[in-house]
């Protein structure tokens, strides 16, 4: 048994300039750092991602989290985590903060790793298989203020090897670049959060050239690049339709038209599809495409066991995004994606918009088997990720 000596926490920035918080955590002699990602597309049933008043609020409850988990032993996690609810004592993480929680929990899996001699993945019981990475090329919503609608037209890279499936999504992001230049003459082109191209196009024609890009690059390396779409679709939900810039489309129009996309451009993901709390629909979709597509819940399950429960219950969805930060706990997290499995659906690992050089996730992807991990394909804290993705898979395949 090592147990915990002492936690440390400063502020840092996130690739939106934004203050998050970065946690170190000594345990055996041994330290283990994490940083907190944000979200800016965040659903209701989230944890708080802040202490009231922010990351400064946050970090003045670290002399109550360290009392808290001092001489938990680290390798325990489910006991340092249920050290962590048991100081916040809300099911929310209100009074510390789930980023400043998520951080804690992850420096104790690091420092344990640590300790161990093994790296976060192997620590946590993988490698379970390598994740295909998903990287957003055109952006819209939330995440790219003048874009689309829609707020992520994705490329799923699929290879033998994962670094092949890396390079190829690169590929797809330039190509994705060339046609903007030609549809788009003379105007500027500006990238959102996660390095997504803004164009002020409709839907149909960035999915268009999304898929085209897709098709050109998958002939030209071998590797197969799949158009995915992150519809975000609680953020343009009013007054029960969903509000496109140039329609406004009823929920049964609304489902057409994404059945519809599914059957013309052969996605294979499509996430958030419905607004939050629209479990019926989310069923209704998934009886529809769901054989064809992987339906994914974000917002609708918010790496939540009990939102989780309730879809697979009403058969709502066939996967589930997974973000730590989201529930808080690497434990809560690992809950999520033990139920998702032995229910059938298929997990992805997620970055948020606002992100750090972190490489946790990665390590979690591998650990965990998910289908996917989705960070990005291009921007320092995203190729942080898809590059500890590279390191790992030489370890596994080397045994090094």
């Amino acid at each position: 048994m090592a147990g915990i000596e002492a936690l440390r926490a400063r502020r840092i920035l996130d690739s939106r300039g934004d203050i998050t918080i970065e946690v170190e955590l000594r345990a055996g002699g041994s330290w283990g750092r994490a940083a907190a990602p944000s979200g800016a597309s965040t659903g209701t049933y989230e944890v708080a991602a802040w202490a009231p008043g922010g990351p400064e609020a946050s970090l003045k409850t670290l002399p109550r989290v360290t009392q808290a988990l001092r001489g938990v032993d680290v390798a325990d996690q489910a006991a340092v985590d249920e050290a962590l609810h048991r100081v916040d004592g809300t099911p929310r993480f209100a009074v510390v903060g789930g980023n400043l929680a998520v951080a804690v929990s992850l420096a104790a899996a690091r420092a344990a790793a640590a300790l161990g001699g093994k790296p976060l993945y192997a620590y946590l019981g993988g490698p379970r298989g390598m994740p295909r990475p998903q990287g957003n090329m055109i952006g819209g919503g939330r995440h790219a203020i003048g874009g689309t609608d829609i707020q992520e037209f994705l490329s799923t890279g699929q290879a033998e090897n994962v670094a092949d499936a890396v390079f190829a999504n690169a590929r797809v992001h330039r190509r994705v670049r060339d046609a903007l230049r030609v549809a788009l003459p003379g105007q500027p082109l500006g990238r959102g959060d996660e390095a997504a191209w803004i164009a002020p196009i409709p839907d149909a024609q960035a999915l268009d050239i999304l898929a085209k890009a897709c098709a050109e690059v998958s002939a030209e390396t071998g590797v197969e690049c799949h158009p995915s779409l992150d519809v975000a679709a609680s953020e343009f939900y009013r007054d029960g339709a969903y509000v496109y810039r140039d329609r406004r489309r009823t929920p049964a129009e609304h489902m057409d038209f994404l059945a519809g996309l599914v059957e013309v451009h052969g996605l294979v993901s499509l996430e958030d599809p419905v607004h939050e709390d629209d479990f019926a629909g989310l069923a209704e979709l998934t009886r529809r495409v769901g054989k064809k597509c992987l339906i994914v819940g974000d917002d609708v399950f918010a790496t939540s066991v009990e939102r989780l429960r309730r879809g697979i219950a009403e058969g709502a969805g066939n996967a589930i995004l997974v973000k730590p930060n989201q529930c808080g706990t690497l434990t809560d997290a690992g809950a999520a994606v033990d139920l998702a499995h032995r229910s059938g659906y298929r997990t992805i690992v997620s970055h948020r918009s606002g992100e750090t050089p972190d490489d946790a996730i990665a390590h979690l992807a591998v650990a965990y088997g998910s289908w996917a991990i989705k960070t990005g394909a291009v921007g320092g804290e995203r190729i942080a990720k898809l590059n500890e993705l590279i390191r790992i898979e030489e370890q596994v395949r080397h045994g090094i």
